[in-house]
């Protein structure tokens, strides 16, 4: 059964950890969730209100980590989720998981990033020279980043899929599928 790994942490948007893992799970993928360290994380939710200049954040569904980054072995991973939310502002900091991004990226493994996730992919260096999304207000992130900025629904680079937020996400993980059982069949292997 081929795995796939999400990376977050706390403040990570609900919707954006929960979505695609479900959907994952739905498809037949084992799917482990890293962060820092091993324990109960808290999510929120981002969300849209009238005579509001930006989102808003209210308390989330909490979840268990499966493992800490310095447990995880990218080369067990076909692929790797990055959800967005406030986590990738702090997680970008953090070395051990650079390294496992940096990794996927560097074996030309299936990434998809939605909303924040891309600074994590911005601190790798990773989207110089590629075209991408993510939540609108990160245009400059991604450009002082060396990406092309495109404001819609899902970008696919490759094996690179990115997205704006929560409300793409039917498009987002119908494009991820495509990419990431393209690379299932190029390598032989599957859910």
């Amino acid at each position: 059964m081929a795995k796939i790994l999400i990376v977050t942490g706390d403040a990570a948007e609900s919707l954006e950890v929960m979505y695609p893992y479900q959907r994952l799970l739905e498809e037949g993928y084992e799917v482990d969730i890293a962060a820092p360290a091993r324990k109960r994380l808290r999510f929120v939710v981002h969300d849209f209100e009238p005579g509001y200049d930006t989102y808003t954040e209210k308390p989330g569904y909490t979840w268990p980590a499966d493992l800490a980054f310095s447990e995880v072995d990218p080369g067990a991973y076909t692929a790797v989720v990055i959800p967005g939310g406030r986590a990738p502002e702090y997680l970008r900091n953090d070395p051990e998981l650079r390294k496992i991004l940096k990794s996927f990226f560097d074996a030309d493994k299936p990434v998809a990033q939605i909303c924040h996730g891309p600074l994590l992919t911005a601190a790798t260096g990773s989207l110089e020279g590629r075209r991408v999304t993510a939540y609108p207000a990160l245009e400059l992130d991604m450009q002082a980043a060396g990406a092309g900025f495109q404001d819609t629904a899902a970008v696919v680079d490759g094996r690179l899929v990115s997205s704006r937020a929560w409300p793409d996400h039917p498009t987002w993980m119908r494009e991820f599928l495509k990419v990431l059982r393209a690379a299932e069949a190029a390598e032989g292997t599957e859910a």
